[in-house]
């Protein structure tokens, strides 16, 4: 069936859907079909209008024969919106084309390999599938695993390893694929036919910790990274992925860092897989961007985890309306080839009528029960129906298979996808869910939870496949390869090196950069000699230094959420410019400034809207380039702290799995620095969510120097050493005073291990004495607190600056572990326990996050242990009211230390009372962690 394209400059696009079907050579319009015959039964009795009518379908007939159905479409739609602009004659609207496949059997192209070598090959890949998952809960009940996604997806996945996955292409490319979560029992099983796993890894499916290791229950790349290259059951995450990498790619050709070769981005999800908003939020930027190097394939088997996806409608056309809607190619793969005849017999278009009345639940009832219900249900509503099927036994109807288990119709809808240009494509493959299964499953609500196989099922489908297995082996439901020399295995091996090699593998392509020269971080160990800069502003200048460095300018790839101007980034619009891959087609309204919004192909910054996921997509795309491309792009993602961890958690977990490489950078940080903005902006808990992420560095810096450090390091512990780690970075939009690096010993090393003394109290003879810990913006409520303390009280404090929690708690119970292990050996003494070892007093701990993050320290600090934190909701003020609301300012500071003095008896208590009175602080405030 060959669909009409819309005509935009015709008039409004799209107002109806319209498309010749050319097995019954008639006119579909949306879900009706207009067929020759019926319009004929309904002509007119007026003898002109049968004469007018005559005419067009004569014209008609005659542009069908000489410029095709593609032509004739095209013409139709002019005429209709010729009739709707002149007289307003409207025709129906619907979105969605026929319930039939769009690719009709006589275009189908040749299949290129041996149908049978390939059912035998998928046949091999089932049994060892659905093997490995019984054979696990057989060892171990309840380990869990999958049968019944791969059961339904075989047949799409075999035919794009025989035909269309490009794992290498003569200039390096290669294609990228994002499978889908729950099929990963058959992606491990075709592996191991390939040689490429051990039986021994199968054996020990979903039970990692065996000797000899095993394979994890999906895709996690941390866990296998040799061979994952994507954690997609999170599901709706590679979806949207997939989308941002397809896009990435597109980045890089036009920049110049990759040559361009025709690879794909597939990614395989299922029907129910849809209802996740990721999964759906950004398919309009694949249209817009024009991403035709990018396929999805849905699996609708019609069911997800309890029961159907849409019982009482009809998923594959509610999702032929969407994609349609935004943009894309979309095919339909619905009906396998046993129903071709049926088809191109529907001359009236009764059949695909029918086909479009039956709900996705009544297709699932079809799917279990016998062929003489499929008989009365489906074809007994009419006469003319059943007359068709009468030369079909209810046998073969039972077997009637749909299109996603027809490898032809599968490659003519690849070949199809492939080949198509301009936008991308989406497949929709009708399948079965447990296809293979039987009773066990086939089909059944259940079957998403089936892990088991009695042996009566076993022999089922032992004999249903074809599977060499003697009768009384198959209790133990024994994994089976043929012999390297077997025609099955040599075809296998064969396919794959035409395609360049084998799918999934990850491997780490990217040579070492060199890192950036000491001097593009020098002004910033100097401060900021007098003048304010935030240190938002601070990572602005650090990056536009990155952004022209000869070694890694051109790799840096900044990325933000259409909040460029609010983090100070605008200087950047001019120096590198923002992609697009059409360029600038208009002349910006800021042309006649500076600092104007400027647009390029070869645009280095990714200005991604308001969307967070979508951006932190785009970083996980540059974050991986290293092995997916070769490539050593380098990710600045700068937002609103607030929505990244919270909001994106789930991404940003996904990028761990993934071994991604970059720097996060939480802007307009912590509770009480955004101004004015209120509960739903203001951040003090990112840090504290990035506590469970294990390859994740968190810091909070206070002054310029340290986020110089701290990013000079990471570019070289993943840059250049190839580590498989990333980092969060907090800074604020604060201006404040930027001094000089200390010139004490250690102050490096201790940045980067998380605590270093800042400075040491001049007052050496005092009895009284404290250690104030700060960070990041809070630090300077802290210098301020130093000086109130040791000038009205007489207390001597030094100030110690704290840049990571996280890499102190890390390191901390790194060695906790190793004295409980090696209890005969000298302990280890962790780093924090070290440096405070001389210091006196108690120890007072401030930040803008919550008073759990210091809290995480105390039993590894040689002292009493206050923390002060940002526990609550925000509020709407300036941030001297929001300090001392939270009593995190100097004066809480301050009476903190003295209550922790008075505590140890080094103070009475009335002089905490007049300090409250001095400090203007009152008693009977509200707790704001709970108000």
């Amino acid at each position: 069936m060959a669909v009409a394209p819309d005509i935009c400059s015709a008039g409004p696009a799209n107002f109806f859907s319209i498309a010749y079907d050319e097995e019954t050579q008639s006119f579909l319009w949306g879900d009706v079909r207009v067929a020759e015959t019926q319009t004929r039964q309904t002509q007119p009795t007026n003898g002109i209008e049968v004469v007018e009518t005559r005419e067009w379908l004569d014209s008609l007939d005659y542009v069908l024969s000489h410029g095709g159905a593609d032509r004739a479409g095209r013409l139709l739609q002019h005429l209709a919106l010729h009739a709707r602009r002149e007289a307003g004659v409207n025709l129906p609207f619907s979105a969605t084309t026929p319930y039939q496949n769009t690719i009709p059997s006589r275009q189908q192209p040749p299949f290129p390999g041996s149908q049978e070598m390939e059912r035998r090959i998928k046949s091999l890949v089932r049994w060892n599938a659905m093997a490995m998952v019984v054979r696990a809960n057989k060892i171990q009940e309840g380990i869990g695993g999958h049968i019944s996604t791969f059961a339904s997806a075989a047949t799409l996945y075999e035919v794009a390893f025989n035909h269309f996955f490009q794992a290498a292409t003569g200039s390096g490319d290669r294609d990228v694929v994002y499978f889908q979560g729950h099929a990963a029992p058959g992606i491990y099983a075709r592996a191991y036919l390939e040689g490429r796993i051990p039986r021994q890894k199968l054996e020990n499916f979903r039970r990692e910790l065996k000797p000899g290791g095993g394979l994890s229950s999906y895709p996690h790349p941390w866990l296998m990274p040799d061979f994952w290259e994507f954690p997609t059951v999170s599901m709706g995450l590679g979806p949207i992925q997939a989308i941002y990498h397809a896009r990435f790619i597109k980045y890089l050709e036009n920049r110049g860092l990759k040559t361009s070769s025709g690879g794909k981005v597939w990614a395989f999800m299922g029907d129910g897989e849809m209802d996740e908003p990721e999964s759906l939020g950004s398919i309009t930027l694949a249209s817009r961007e024009r991403l035709d190097n990018l396929i999805f394939v849905v699996n609708c088997n019609l069911q997800r985890l309890d029961g159907p996806v849409r019982g009482n409608g009809k998923i594959i056309q509610e999702l032929e309306a969407i994609f349609r809607g935004a943009g894309w190619n979309v095919i339909k793969l619905i009906w396998g080839g046993d129903w071709d005849p049926l088809i191109q017999a529907d001359r009236d278009g009764l059949l695909v009528r029918r086909m479009g009345e039956i709900t996705d639940g009544q297709y699932q009832k079809y799917f279990v029960e016998s062929g003489a219900y499929f008989r009365q249900n489906f074809f007994g509503t009419d006469p003319r129906l059943l007359k068709m099927v009468e030369h079909l036994s209810d046998v073969q109807l039972a077997r009637m298979r749909l299109g996603g288990h027809d490898p032809i119709k599968v490659h003519a809808a690849y070949k199809a996808a492939v080949d198509h240009t301009g936008t991308p494509t989406i497949i929709l493959a009708k399948t079965i869910k447990g296809y293979g299964l039987g009773e066990a499953g086939e089909g059944k609500n259940i079957t998403h939870q089936q892990k088991k196989l009695n042996d009566d099922e076993l022999e089922v489908f032992r004999s249903r496949f074809g599977i060499p297995i003697p009768d009384d082996e198959l209790h133990n439901a024994p994994f089976y390869r043929p012999a390297d020399d077997s025609p099955e295995i040599k075809y296998m091996q064969a396919r794959r090196q035409q395609l360049g090699g084998y799918m999934p593998v990850r491997k780490e392509r990217a040579t070492p950069l060199k890192p950036p020269s000491d001097a593009a971080f020098e002004e910033f160990f100097k401060g900021t000699e007098g003048r304010e800069a935030s240190t938002t502003m601070v990572f602005v200048r650090i990056l536009s230094k990155l952004l022209r460095d000869p070694e890694v300018g051109r790799f840096i790839v900044p990325v933000v959420p259409d909040e460029a101007r609010t983090f100070g980034m605008e200087a950047l619009f001019r120096q590198v410019g923002i992609y697009s891959s059409v360029g600038q087609l208009y002349e910006p309204v800021d042309m006649d400034t500076l600092l104007y919004y400027k647009e390029a192909k070869n645009g280095q910054i990714l200005e991604e809207g308001i969307t967070e996921a979508g951006s932190m997509c785009s970083f996980i795309a540059a974050g991986t380039a290293y092995a997916n491309h070769g490539i050593n792009t380098i990710p600045f993602f700068i937002y609103y702290s607030m929505f990244g961890f919270q909001r994106i958690g789930d991404l940003i977990w996904a990028a761990a799995d993934m071994r991604c490489r970059g720097f996060l950078i939480g802007g307009t940080a912590g509770r009480t620095t955004l101004a004015g903005e209120g509960l739903q902006h203001q951040d003090g808990h990112s840090h504290v969510l990035a506590l469970p992420v294990p390859n994740l560095l968190a810091y909070d810096p206070a002054f310029a120097y340290e986020i110089a450090v701290i990013i000079q390091d990471g570019i070289k512990r993943m840059y250049v050493d190839g580590e498989s780690i990333f980092y969060y970075l907090t800074v604020t939009n604060e201006p404040l005073h930027m001094p000089e690096m200390p010139g004490a010993p250690g102050t490096r090393e201790g940045i980067l291990k998380g605590l270093y003394r800042y400075n040491v109290s001049q007052k050496k003879d005092s009895k009284l004495r404290a250690q104030l810990f700060g960070s990041g913006t809070i630090m300077f409520e802290v210098l301020k607190a130093q000086e109130i303390l040791e000038k009205n009280y007489g207390v001597a404090t030094d100030v110690w600056s704290v840049t990571s929690y996280k890499q102190l708690y890390r390191e901390a119970n790194d060695c906790a572990r190793w004295n409980m292990l090696h209890p005969a050996q000298t302990p280890k003494v962790p780093y924090v326990t070290q440096v405070l070892k001389d210091a006196a007093g108690p120890f007072i701990a401030a930040s803008d996050y919550m008073k759990v993050l210091p809290e995480s320290l105390a039993q590894w600090i040689p002292g009493r242990l206050v923390a002060l934190g940002t526990d609550g909701f925000g509020r709407s003020e300036n941030r001297a009211s929001l300090r001392d609301f939270f009593e995190v300012d100097a004066k809480h500071i301050v009476l903190a230390t003295l209550h922790a003095l008075a505590a140890q008896k080094q103070i009475a208590g009335d002089t905490i009372e007049k300090a409250i009175r001095d400090l203007g602080i009152s008693p009977e405030k509200r707790n704001p962690a709970i108000s």
